[in-house]
Formats: structure tokens, C-alpha cells, sequence
């Protein structure tokens, strides 16, 4: 893959272009901030787009395997669990069921 260059670093004047286009009202350090970050971010997606993928097969979906299986994930299978008894057998306080905390929000 051929490298690509950078246009240029990302100005303050954009991020303040960019706060107006979404009418973002924004301070003078948060808009010498954001460039910095953004810059920051610009670099990295550069950085990635250098990496050689030329032997990696395109996937088309994001838990695709290189093998083609689309799920990746184990599967669901329902297990016995505690009983509302055996959760709440050392609990300090309960009530109808539930561990019973102190009350920390006024009504």
C-alpha cells in the first residue's frame, strides 16, 4: 500500500468551523484541546492506513472469523441459577424477596 500524506495539521480555525457547524459553543483552551486531540486522532488513522493488509481477506461482517463463521460467540444455553432464597440467605436485611439497603434518595 502506498503511503499517504498528511494535508496538513488540523487547525484551531477548523475545530472553531467545525464547533459553528454544530453549533457548539466553544472556549479558547477547549478549541486549542480539540485540535491537539483531533491532530492526535488524524495521525493514527494514518498510522493504520500504513499497515500492509494486502493478505487479509476482506470480512463482511465484524465478528466474521477468517474461516467464514459469522458468530464467533459461544451459545446461549440456560443453566440452573440461585434461588431467591439461596441469593438472599446471608443478606443483611430483605424484604419481599429483595436485599433491603438503606435509603440514600429523599422522595
Amino acid at each position: 500500500m502506498a503511503k499517504l500524506e498528511r494535508m496538513s495539521e488540523i487547525s484551531r480555525d477548523d475545530v472553531a468551523h467545525l464547533a459553528r457547524l454544530a453549533r457548539l459553543k466553544l472556549t479558547d483552551e477547549e478549541l486549542d484541546e480539540f485540535a491537539t486531540q483531533i491532530d492526535g486522532i488524524v495521525d493514527h488513522v494514518a498510522a493504520i492506513r500504513e499497515v500492509n493488509t494486502d493478505d487479509v481477506p476482506p470480512l463482511s461482517h465484524p465478528t466474521q472469523n477468517v474461516d467464514g463463521d459469522v458468530s464467533v460467540m459461544r451459545e446461549d444455553v440456560v443453566i440452573p441459577t440461585l434461588t431467591a432464597e439461596q441469593a438472599l440467605d446471608q443478606a443483611p436485611a430483605q424484604d419481599q424477596q429483595r436485599f433491603q439497603v438503606p435509603q440514600i434518595l429523599s422522595d
